[in-house]
């Protein structure tokens, strides 16, 4: 049974006239009766989903599902408190609470569920629970130092968890690569300036060259000799790469840079972090965020105060309140802070769920959603006009709040969603839909494929800096990202457009030599391939296709024996290893079934063994567990479980094993 807005149910439809006027038919011709028992399974699993699913829309029109990452957050969290001096006692406690919960058995913290324990966050989480009043001679707090100085110690540490060590004088400025503010003056022309970054590196590295330039160091309230594999020496010299190697170019180039730190000309510097304070100011989003993600928001309210700007400073007392609305309160008390929101992201793809499902297109919920969707549309210029001065706007971005970076999955995305919904005022979403689509063909890149947030961002250099050892820093276009490009230009009737033939083109040549596409923004072969075999057979390429063919044999290959489909995390450092390889995930078995779906596979095995997998690991009301992280922020360093994948990726790809491929009714 159905919820509808009213609160009344009422049985799954059939498949209603979808917002282009037509219509879905259920099923194929079944051959088997255990294919007749699957397809009953499916409606029943596809029933159920559908009702789990409609009660969760906010009033507003969006889902929301929480974003779960790993520990560094809630401690950087309690560390900018404590550096504020605003740190209280249930917020502390609410933390703690839940970075002990995370602790693995052999006391480190991992950076998703199962991994391996990872040094950096185990640093981060152990200095959380000191400020919490753990003690270091607890058992499990003994455990963690132990480890981390087995690994290094401190010394051993990403960049970014050194920086945060040296607030406090837990560790040297002088031991810290060197990033000076006069980076804000480096025309967009000149290598490393700040545009060749990532939107989200973009947002970090500004406030960090304020912070790099005052070097700023508050009381200790107890020392981490501890964590030092040799107290007396806890910053042992690094060797330095050949000269001749890129490598050893940046790192002479960063004891020049610490050399100029010394004698920089004072006005030049004063006038380079009020340049960066002005670019950070001019980007606070109207909730007092900075573009819908945690760490810019920490690292540029450290800036800031550091600049002068006290606690109840406008722009401060906005930030401050931004950061509570990261916080995700469990019935246990603890509180898990999230590094993002993803609203626009939810309720597309919730959207496009309850579609394929068979809901009608002119179904209140959908309507609802299609108009928060419509309010959220982005019409005005932000980063990414640096490159595309003279493109209208027209993206939709990830978050709640962030106009200053849509990007350009989220618009295909939304695109689809919106060609799935029958609107009362049509003319409304096609003006919308066609500055999304108008938006989305300016900023192909020139390599004929599409990036998350910005056109040819794809620098070599800004990855070499010593800074730079966390994640990515650049945002080159990804298959995943162009395939839903693709996909969304085929459904406006855009399948022959040159830039479309052109993304196809790219894509066909990016496939892997065993038939799998990476995945940039999922976990990862799985996603990629489940992302780009829909798109393709969308724009034209028949099931046939030796590329699909290849396609669809790598994910036979890999199918579990249960009849899932999984990828661990660990594909990313060990393709051979780990490609398709992994426990049987509900949003990950999903990928691969779209993909086996668009390919014509409706009657394989392997789809009814896939569908028969999801309807037997359904709980009883009508939600799948997935513990398993199958989002990626950085490939392998920053992992995501979206808790709304588990949700709406299978009820797609069951609303399309019952009802069949959607159909959009626009002529190509």
């Amino acid at each position: 049974m159905t919820a509808t807005t009213d609160g009344s149910t009422g049985a799954v439809p059939p498949r209603a006239a979808s917002a282009s006027g037509t219509t879905g038919q259920a099923g194929t011709t079944e051959s088997t009766p255990a294919a007749a028992g699957t397809r009953e399974a499916a409606t029943r699993a596809l029933e159920r989903a559908t009702d789990f699913l409609l009660v969760r829309q906010d009033a507003q029109g969006w889902w929301k599902g929480d974003l779960e990452t790993n520990v560094t957050m809630d401690a950087e969290d309690l560390l900018l408190r404590q550096f504020l001096g605003i740190r209280d006692e249930a917020t502390t406690k609410a933390a703690a609470l839940f970075v002990r919960g995370e602790q693995r058995d052999d006391g480190t913290w991992a950076t998703f569920y199962g991994g391996p324990g990872e040094l950096s966050t185990t640093i981060e989480a152990y200095v959380a629970l000191r400020l919490a009043g753990d003690s270091p001679d607890d058992p499990h707090m003994a455990k963690a130092a132990e480890w981390i100085r087995e690994q290094g110690g401190i010394a051993a540490s990403r960049v970014f968890t050194r920086i945060w060590l040296a607030l406090f004088g837990w560790w040297k400025w002088d031991d810290l690569p060197e990033l000076p503010p006069e980076l804000i003056y480096f025309p967009k022309w000149f290598p490393l300036n700040i545009y060749d970054f990532g939107c989200w590196a973009r947002q970090t590295i500004v406030p960090l060259t304020i912070v790099s330039a005052k070097r700023p160091v508050r009381p200790a309230p107890f020392p981490l000799d501890e964590l030092h594999s040799d107290p007396r020496n806890p910053s042992p010299p690094r060797r330095l790469a050949p000269v001749a190697s890129w490598d050893g170019v940046f790192e002479r180039l960063d004891k020049a840079l610490h050399a100029y730190h010394k004698v920089a000309p004072r006005r030049l510097r004063r006038a380079a972090m009020n340049s960066a304070a002005r670019w950070i100011i001019e980007r606070q989003e109207n909730d007092g965020c900075w573009g819908g993600i945690q760490p810019p928001a920490v690292y540029s309210l450290i800036a800031l105060h550091l600049l002068g700007y006290d606690l109840e400073h406008p722009v401060m007392r906005a930030g401050l309140e931004s950061l509570d609305r990261y916080a995700v309160w469990r019935k246990d008390g603890a509180r898990m802070i999230e590094a993002c929101q993803s609203p626009v992201w939810d309720t597309c793809l919730a959207t496009i769920a309850l579609a394929d499902a068979g809901l009608p297109a002119d179904h209140p919920q959908l309507v609802k959603a299609a108009d928060w969707m419509l309010g959220e549309q982005i019409v005005r210029p932000g980063d990414w006009s640096v490159r595309r001065p003279h493109l209208t706007p027209g993206g939709w971005a990830f978050e709640f709040h962030n106009d200053n970076y849509p990007d350009i999955d989220d618009t295909a995305e939304v695109v689809l969603a919106l060609r799935r919904v029958k609107h009362p005022d049509p003319d409304r979403v096609e003006r919308a839909i066609d500055r999304g689509v108008h938006w989305n063909l300016g900023m192909q890149s020139k390599n004929g494929a599409w990036g998350a947030f910005d056109v040819d961002n794809d620098s070599s250099f800004p990855n070499r800096l010593p800074f730079c050892d966390f994640g990515e820093v650049i945002d080159p276009p990804s298959a995943d990202v162009t395939a839903h490009v693709v996909e969304m230009l085929a459904a406006d009737g855009k399948a022959h457009h040159p830039a479309t033939r052109r993304g196809i083109e790219w894509l066909l040549a990016e496939q892997e030599a065993n038939g799998s596409w990476f995945g940039r923004w999922g976990v990862n072969y799985v996603y990629g391939t489940g992302s780009v075999v829909p798109a393709l057979t969308a724009a034209g390429l028949p099931g046939s296709h030796p590329a699909i063919r290849r396609a669809v044999a790598w994910l036979e290959s890999v199918q579990n024996d249960d009849g899932g489909w999984g990828e661990d995390l660990r594909s990313y450092r060990d393709v051979a290893g780990w490609s398709g390889r992994g426990a049987s995930t509900a949003s990950q078995t999903a990928w691969a079934l779209l993909a086996l779906l668009a390919a014509g596979e409706q009657e394989s095995k392997a789809v009814e063994r896939g569908i028969a997998w999801l309807a037997e690991t359904q709980g009883g009301d009508g939600s799948w567990d997935e513990p398993y992280f199958t989002g990626t922020g950085f490939p392998w360093d920053f992992s995501i479980n979206y808790h709304l994948y588990r949700q709406v990726f299978p009820l797609t790809a069951l609303g399309r094993y019952v009802y069949g491929e959607p159909s959009f009714g626009k002529a190509s």
